[in-house]
């Protein structure tokens, strides 16, 4: 699974025009799930996410984890992010996960947040989605699990 997170000071998020939350401090994680991801994987990717450390302490050096500031956190599910980009003008899809097992990772990816203690504010699986958000470095960072070559 593939997790581009973005660190923000705040972030909101409609859903087919339908408004889903926002969240202040934290992170903003876009997840997708490719083809021969599993529920491990997208357990491992959620974790990583919690414990990377993408926030400065106080001197200045990104040492603090969402975990450690007890941020925030929203998770939009974005296919896009496994797209195969390195030939022509326009990207092909086939790494990423079928929808019906990108939907149920995607839902296994939220459930762990929610069981490590968080509330994400999340997106519809599918639906078309506007993400506002203010990115606080800007910090952004592009998490893979399994690591792949």
């Amino acid at each position: 699974m593939i997790a581009l997170i973005q660190r923000v000071s705040k972030a909101s998020l409609t859903a087919d025009g339908v408004f889903r939350g926002r969240i202040d401090q934290g992170l903003v994680a876009l997840a997708c799930a490719e083809r021969d991801d599993s529920e491990k994987d997208a357990d491992a990717l959620a974790e990583r996410v919690l414990n990377y450390r993408v926030f400065s302490d106080e001197n200045g050096k990104m040492n603090l984890s969402l975990r450690d500031i007890k941020g925030q956190i929203m998770a939009v599910s974005q296919f896009t992010l496994a797209a195969d980009t390195n030939s022509g003008n326009r990207p092909s899809f086939t790494p990423a996960a079928e929808p019906k097992l990108g939907e149920k990772l995607y839902e296994r990816f939220v459930k762990k947040l929610e069981a490590e203690g968080f509330s994400p504010v999340t997106g519809v699986f599918g639906a078309h989605m506007a993400v506002e958000l203010v990115n606080d470095g800007p910090v952004t960072f592009w998490l893979r699990y399994p690591k792949k070559r």
